[in-house]
């Protein structure tokens, strides 16, 4: 393989899975590829092969033009992570609109039966008032029970009719009562299942925006992962053709380059935040400020708070994604060992699930990636495909770590847990 990078770069020996060991650069301070950042598709302007052929012949021309298919590389994978990283967020609020409108149909279904069963007792307390009226009065002048009373003679009749009268004087009272009672529930009842469904079809109108938006947005990042993976194809055969290397090669280089020069990035923000908290700390400490945290940027984030958005076109088979990981670290020269450490890693970050979504952080996919675009390095579609997720954690643990099980002790020290 040609030089690549000037003499100040060190450089190391970078498994690819399934495709052999390509050469990776790193640079002690210096990123030597920039990090996947947002780029209208508009902006770029493809290399075309007569450029690439023209530029074989001398080196300074060859050197320019792999930069130049480097950066259009760079800014086509934005655009589809761009609009994946959309895709999922619209996914996200779609199936968080469906489960409040889910939770607003149970309610109102529930107050609506509720409403039904007090107007039925209402009914029935009005049926047996009906009753007690009828043995009471013959008709609405003659009052059966006064005239049994004013007419007999035996003074223990008497007395039997009148403890009669003061019974069903109360029972008619308290029939009414609770004729009343259950009139006033059943209306309130009613007015609150009202309100209920008003609230459920504002739900309903909203969970079908949010799903059409979800559709679009998956069908934006759908075309945009399409274009991205024919254009990166011939970008990196391009490439391979300048370097007198494979395509597989440059995909690999090109993974390892771009995850180096994330960590970096990363390690610089957790560096300036651990400075600035230092700062604040002394502030604090000579009573001319308070102290407050600063976000570091971090690459991984655990899976505390993970929910798996219904996105479309993402396959979740935990025991296949395993199954692929499996085949892959022997690339990295771990072994079974290494394994198993994986296993526990991604399954306490995600459950091996290429869907997995932390909504607090952001963090996506099996091993997730914070921000969840920087598997995007890995492969346009790193939003649905578990072995690009893969391959991106793997190039990860290998650059942050050196072996999956010094990531998971690492993420067994902190709590909460992260890597």
């Amino acid at each position: 393989m040609n030089p690549r990078v000037a003499a100040s770069v060190r450089t190391m020996r970078l498994p690819l899975p399934g495709r052999g060991f390509v050469v990776a650069a790193v640079v002690a301070g210096v990123l030597v590829a920039p990090i996947v950042t947002a780029a209208p598709a508009s902006a770029t302007t493809y290399p075309t092969w007569q450029d690439v052929q023209r530029a074989k012949g001398d080196e300074q021309a060859k050197k320019a033009e792999v930069d130049r298919v480097q950066t259009a590389l760079h800014q086509v994978q934005a655009d589809a992570a761009a609009k994946s990283a959309v895709a999922i967020t619209a996914s996200e609020a779609a199936d968080r609109a469906d489960a409040d409108l889910a939770s607003a149909t149970q309610t109102a279904t529930s107050l609506q039966a509720q409403a039904d069963d007090a107007s039925a007792t209402a009914e029935r307390a009005q049926q047996r008032a009906g009753q007690l009226a009828a043995n009471l009065y013959r008709d609405g002048a003659t009052d059966q029970m006064s005239t049994r009373i004013a007419t007999t003679k035996d003074p223990g009749q008497l007395l039997y009719q009148l403890g009669a009268l003061d019974q069903l004087s109360s029972t008619w009272a308290g029939v009414m009562d609770d004729a009343s009672v259950a009139a006033r529930t059943a209306s309130s009842l009613h007015e609150q299942a009202q309100r209920a469904e008003d609230e459920r079809a504002d739900l309903a109108s909203a969970a079908e925006t949010k799903a059409a938006d979800a559709k679009s947005a998956q069908q934006a990042a759908d075309a945009a992962v399409d274009d991205t993976q024919q254009h990166s194809d011939e970008l990196y055969a391009q490439l391979a053709s300048l370097q007198d290397t494979t395509a597989s090669e440059e995909r690999g280089y090109q993974l390892g380059l771009q995850v180096a020069a994330q960590q970096a990035e990363q390690q610089r923000r957790r560096e300036a935040a651990a400075e600035k908290l230092r700062e604040q700390q002394a502030a604090a400490a000579a009573g001319a400020g308070t102290t407050s945290g600063a976000g570091t940027g971090g690459g991984t984030s655990g899976g505390s708070g993970t929910n798996y958005p219904s996105t479309g076109g993402v396959v979740v088979d935990p025991a296949g994604a395993q199954a692929y990981a499996r085949g892959a670290i022997g690339a990295y020269g771990w072994g079974s060992d290494q394994m198993g450490c994986l296993v526990s890693l991604w399954t306490q970050e995600s459950g091996w699930r290429a869907n997995a979504l932390n909504v607090s952080s952001g963090a996506y996919g099996i091993p997730q990636a914070l921000p969840a675009d920087k598997m995007a390095v890995a492969g346009a579609d790193w939003r649905t495909n578990a072995a690009t997720q893969i391959n991106w954690g793997l190039a990860y643990i290998h650059d942050a770590y050196g072996s999956p099980c010094a990531a998971w002790n690492h993420e067994m020290s902190v709590n909460p847990h992260w890597y």
